[in-house]
């Protein structure tokens, strides 16, 4: 069964403050080498867009390059929020069989397309890969949930929230995954200790980041610890100054790869959300680093999904002092470090592709259809 599906996403161009494109680039891209008709759509201006050009100038250049020369075969269609919507969404949802709509997209744009489901027969899936189900679960109200056909949501704890707490019929865990033409280990030399991709954000980790990071950087100020993201305030890059961390500010994803091959040692340091009541969902960074073969430690978090192998696939620590022991051991043990990263590559391969999704998504679509 060939599809023509259509995927409404914030923005699949622009990954500044914005892990979604990641995950959804790989799908689209996967998707169309399935042999189904994909379009993208995104609106023209989006805030991760303007921030990238706005903040980074000469770096957003070569990022939006780099996305241009990666992802040629993505069809990415323009819509503007102002009185030209309705056209442009009949214009290109006239033939479609399947609509994705991401939950970052404005209510009016995604209430628009649901009002012209009856009239053209599409089916639409809204797609969750954020924690505000959890934490702030009115601003979903804001949708028109009961028209969609279904859920696909990025974990066990999300897709009960919508089942039990919105009462969807359809709900589907829907996990993220690495999109492994993009991430793949690069054999290369070490030129950093440990490193943490991550972006500050609205402090739904700071605690973390203060005992997982900078407290076990400070504590060993030979130790060559480098940091990319976006969104640090003066006190936070302070803080990593102080500990001796090398801030380098915000880096494209598609340099990912080549990061984690020059680091020993890679992070995960997930949000409060995601150890608390969405436990066991890992972000779309836990997927990419093991794609890239790197040695992994987490903060806590409870795979309760079985999603991997914990203890093999990465290092789990229960607190800052251990943190401290586990680098401490892991930057001595070059077979240790190898063989966490060659577990935790061959567990991505096997299960956790963003072709594995698309396969998936597939067999979702045929289940509603049927």
């Amino acid at each position: 069964m060939k599809l023509k599906i259509h995927i409404f996403a914030h923005s699949l161009i622009s990954d500044w403050n914005h892990g979604n494109a990641h995950f959804l680039r790989g799908l689209a891209r996967d998707l169309g080498k399935m042999g189904h008709e994909v379009r993208c759509h995104e609106e023209l201006g989006s805030w991760s867009l303007s921030n990238l050009v706005q903040h980074e100038r000469e770096r957003s250049i070569v990022a939006i390059d780099q996305f241009r020369e990666a992802f040629k075969d993505l069809r990415i269609f323009f819509f503007k929020n102002d009185g030209s919507l309705p056209e442009h969404l009949e214009q290109q949802l006239i033939d479609a069989d399947v609509v994705i709509i991401h939950e970052w997209n404005e209510p009016i744009v995604v209430n628009s397309i649901l009002a012209l489901k009856e009239r053209f027969g599409f089916r639409a899936l809204f797609h969750d890969t954020h924690h505000r189900a959890y934490s702030r679960p009115g601003e979903l109200l804001r949708f028109h949930l009961h028209l969609f056909d279904g859920v696909l949501a990025f974990g066990e704890a999300v897709r009960k929230i919508y089942k039990d707490g919105f009462g969807m019929r359809n709900v589907w865990t829907f996990h993220e995954a690495a999109d492994i033409e993009t991430f793949y280990p690069i054999d290369t030399e070490k030129s950093a200790d440990v490193l943490w991709i991550g972006n500050w954000g609205d402090d739904e980790r700071t605690r973390e980041l203060q005992e997982f990071l900078i407290a076990p950087s400070a504590a060993a100020p030979e130790r060559k610890v480098v940091v990319h993201g976006v969104r640090y305030p003066e006190e936070a890059l302070n803080s990593l100054k102080q500990a001796g961390i090398e801030y380098r500010g915000y880096i494209p994803n598609l340099e990912a790869p080549q990061a984690y091959a020059e680091s020993a040692v890679a992070l995960h340091l997930p949000r409060g959300q995601y150890t608390n009541g969405l436990s066991g969902i890992p972000t779309i960074r836990v997927f990419e680093a093991l794609a890239c073969g790197a040695t992994l430690v987490c903060s806590p978090w409870n795979d309760t999904e079985g999603l991997f192998r914990p203890g093999e696939d990465f290092i789990c620590v229960p607190d800052g002092e251990a943190m401290k022991s586990e680098l401490n051991h892991l930057l001595k043990d070059d077979a240790a470090r190898r063989q966490i990263g060659e577990s935790g590559l061959q567990t991505i391969r096997c299960r956790h592709t963003s072709m594995h999704r698309a396969e998936q998504l597939t067999d979702i679509i045929e289940e509603l259809a049927a």
